[in-house]
């Protein structure tokens, strides 16, 4: 009697560990938007006004962010540039149409959503008394609490569906300029596949060509990895040494091997 033994799929690989550092002012403003975006929306949906905290947290330091700079000008001149790249790929062959005119449509909608919300558009959050309340007092650790605040310690004892409400009008003129954030990042990480690299004795140095329109380095070990980098440098040069945290007691050390990874200049 033969039997036939049964065939298993191998897992699939564990994705790796990425790390990732702005050569350019405009990246790390994009980053910092993403980060605190994809926090506020981690905790929008969930009912615990402890949620909610975060939520408004999130909201006030995208504000502050935002206000630093003319961002939403430079959101539009980079769907712009996308736009144009993109609109050359049409009639070429080897392009996926359907897949371009996906992008290219969504970029213009994008656009004019971002356009439509005017150069204003933070004044309405700037002006608003309880948002500039919990904003003051959050400067002051432990400010927030209910005998500092008791009118958002009332405002945060509401249903969660009243709380939502409030907090998708506040949003309603950054969600245009968030998702036009997350979709050229996206665009960004895509535009180029990784390389394989080694650092000597745990030191990489890398010169970019002068014409280099890198502006974002993304770093990849793999997953489980013990050790992970620490980068310097600018849009002309930079360095990365591989540090290594025994125990969070102690303080990380470079390590002394050699260390493969994967480089991405985007």
């Amino acid at each position: 009697m033969t039997s036939s033994a049964k065939v298993h799929p191998a897992p699939p690989a564990a994705a790796p560990e990425l790390y990732e550092q702005p050569l350019a002012e405009r990246m790390r403003t994009f980053l910092r938007i993403e980060d605190l975006y994809q926090q506020f929306l981690f905790h929008v949906d969930a009912v615990p006004a402890w949620n909610t905290r975060v939520v408004i947290a999130s909201l006030l330091d995208m504000v502050a962010v935002l206000n630093r700079g003319d961002v939403r000008n430079d959101v539009l001149k980079e769907l712009d540039r996308q736009l144009f790249l993109f609109d050359r790929y049409q009639n070429m062959p080897a392009v996926d149409d359907g897949r371009l005119r996906a992008v290219l449509d969504n970029l213009r909608q994008l656009r004019e959503e971002l356009a439509a919300v005017g150069s204003q558009y933070l004044q309405p959050l700037r002006e608003n008394e309880f948002l500039s309340a919990i904003k003051h007092r959050s400067a002051i650790p432990g400010g927030v609490c209910e005998f500092d605040l008791p009118e958002y310690s009332h405002w945060l004892r509401k249903p969660h569906a009243e709380r939502l409400a409030d907090v998708e009008r506040w949003m309603a003129t950054l969600r245009p300029l968030c998702n036009s954030i997350i979709e050229l990042l996206w665009l960004v990480r895509e535009s180029t596949p990784p390389t394989s690299q080694l650092a000597s004795n745990g030191v990489y140095y890398h010169v970019l060509a002068r014409d280099s329109a890198s502006n974002l380095l993304r770093i990849g070990l793999p997953a489980g990895s013990a050790i992970y980098p620490e980068i310097s440098g600018s849009h002309h040069r930079f360095t990365m040494r591989f540090m290594e945290w025994p125990a969070s007691r102690d303080r990380p050390v470079q390590v002394t091997r050699d260390v493969r990874f994967q480089l991405t200049l985007c």
